[in-house]
């Protein structure tokens, strides 16, 4: 079991090699930046102010969870809605505001129709004066038609885009790391099971197909329009009812069938070559064209966005996790642990894929570059989000209605850039770490 023993070590020899590549690690640091930003993006660009004293009263409107705020005047009793006032023109004792004071799908109506960072730009009183735009509450990048802050929409867009990145590939990790796994793992011959439960397998998944998903094709359908929640509750009930269904017919099989002697005799499967054909099947298909379809039919959601682009990308994962696991297998503690009695399931998990994982987080760090560009170039097309949604894809669309707005191209531009190629330095640094030949 020795390389389990120097698996620590290996690790931290990538690490120090990581640290060594500058581009690679100043882009972590840079990206952990970026990541606190987007964390905190609802305190540091919000139009409610982080603490305002009224009548004696202390309140905290953008650190509250609540939608309203309860406040005595002269001993009566008034209920604001905070999304609703105008905060800046509230007459207040004390107040403190966020870093920039505005929300990303607010109006600022005197400085609406693309109002350009370098002009001068209006501010109305709490008396209802017309004066120059105060410091604290002035447009740094402009605004775009209908006078939204252009900083606040690209802060909260980092939010947004690397919401929809991670996540997105986590389902596509988890996918590609099972299917690479088990290929790798099992091979076409790792596999046995009796000739009836085998020629009888197809016909078993149809029939559960038919009764997870076609029987429950309306109440998808119906989830699909609610809300994206349903639809992963009906999706994951489909998923539990495909597995028990299939379950239950193999275990028909096997005592019904199983039982006659030609049927009874094992035959292997062919497992690699099954899930090595899906993954092809998924290569070929057009997968921006396939993300755009689903997205325009579907109701528009973050979660359908991140579901989408989840389920197309995890075929280079599956790939590399698939071609380290063929070489893992036949190291001698794998052999080991199979002469020790261990699971199956305890030896893939446990033993062999934490030492064949590790060119699969190249992969993922590339794929997280490809899954923002994608969701940009969805929002840019309108399609796939919610219209309150601000992303960066959405400044630049606003940009297309008016050419001499260069500041709603230009900014979320260079955020797109510098997000893509911070994950692109990073997955190159994670390859040049985990060099097979150095590591060994």
């Amino acid at each position: 079991m020795q390389a389990l023993s120097t698996s620590a070590g290996a690790h931290r020899l990538v690490w120090q090699r990581f640290k060594k590549n500058k581009p690679a690690f100043w882009s972590f640091r840079l990206l952990l930046v970026f990541s606190g930003i987007a964390f905190l993006a609802p305190l540091l660009a919000n139009d409610q102010p982080l603490y305002i004293q009224l009548n004696g009263q202390s309140f905290f409107p953008a650190l509250s969870f609540t939608s309203t705020i309860e406040m005595e005047n002269e001993g009566v009793y008034g209920i604001w809605q905070k999304d609703i006032i105008d905060w800046k023109k509230v007459k207040a004792e004390k107040v403190v505001w966020c870093p920039i004071a505005y929300a990303p799908n607010k109006s600022d109506f005197l400085n609406a129709d693309y109002c350009a960072p370098t002009v001068a730009q209006q501010f109305k009183t709490a008396d209802g004066e017309v004066i120059e735009m105060p410091r604290k509450f002035r447009h740094w990048l402009g605004t775009n038609k209908r006078g939204e802050d252009v900083l606040s929409g690209l802060l909260h867009g980092f939010r947004i885009s690397l919401s929809i990145g991670v996540l997105a590939m986590l389902i596509a990790a988890i996918i590609g790391i099972t299917i690479g796994a088990a290929a790798g793992y099992f091979g076409d011959t790792g596999l046995t099971t009796s000739k009836a439960q085998f020629y009888t397998f197809p016909f078993q998944v149809l029939l559960a197909y038919f009764y997870a998903f076609q029987t429950r094709g309306f109440v998808l359908t119906n989830a699909l329009q609610v809300s994206s929640f349903q639809l992963l509750w009906q999706l994951l009930l489909s998923l539990i009812i495909f597995i028990v269904v299939l379950f239950g017919l193999n275990k028909v099989v096997k005592f019904s069938l199983g039982r006659i002697s030609f049927l009874k005799t094992k035959s292997n499967i062919p497992l690699d070559s099954l899930l090595s054909r899906l993954i092809e099947i998924v290569l070929s298909l057009p997968t921006l064209i396939l993300i755009i379809t689903i997205a325009a039919i579907a109701r528009p959601s973050i979660v359908n966005i991140i579901l989408l682009i989840g389920l197309v990308q995890w075929t280079s994962i599956a790939r590399f996790t698939r071609a380290e696991m063929l070489k893992v297998r036949e190291m001698d503690y794998i052999t080991a642990a199979k002469v020790l009695g261990y699971s199956q399931f305890r030896i893939i998990v446990k033993h062999a894929l934490p030492n064949a994982i590790a060119p699969a987080l190249i992969s993922i760090a590339f794929g997280i570059a490809g899954a923002i560009l994608t969701e940009s170039s969805l929002s840019f097309l309108g399609v796939g989000l919610p219209a309150d949604v601000v992303t960066w894809g959405t400044l630049i669309n606003s940009g297309r209605e008016n050419f001499d707005a260069w500041w709603l191209v230009l900014f979320p531009g260079i955020c797109i850039f510098l997000t893509v190629l911070i994950y692109n330095l990073i997955g190159e640094g994670l390859r040049d770490a985990l060099d097979p030949k150095i590591i060994d």
